[in-house]
């Protein structure tokens, strides 16, 4: 999915990682401000941020979605569509 779907709502840093580990992603590295989270299966995500209730900008979003290939389905799943 390289382009955001018009319903994805904003999200904060915690609903994000939250969605990641509930779509299976572990912590595998921190340093500072970033974050690696990696999937079973090979796929990797870094997030960064400076605190936890920030809201991420839609371009830093569009990144993050291409490294986690999810679908409309998949961002439905974990509740961050409108």
């Amino acid at each position: 999915m390289s382009a955001i779907p018009p319903s994805l709502r904003a999200v904060t840093v915690r609903e994000w990682i939250s969605a990641l580990e509930r779509d299976g992603f572990v912590c595998a590295r921190s340093s500072g401000s970033h974050r690696i989270y990696r999937h079973p299966d090979g796929r990797m995500v870094p997030v960064t941020f400076h605190h936890l209730h920030d809201t991420f900008r839609r371009k830093t979003l569009r990144a993050m979605l291409a490294s986690t290939q999810w679908t409309t389905a998949d961002l439905r799943r974990l509740g961050l569509l409108l």
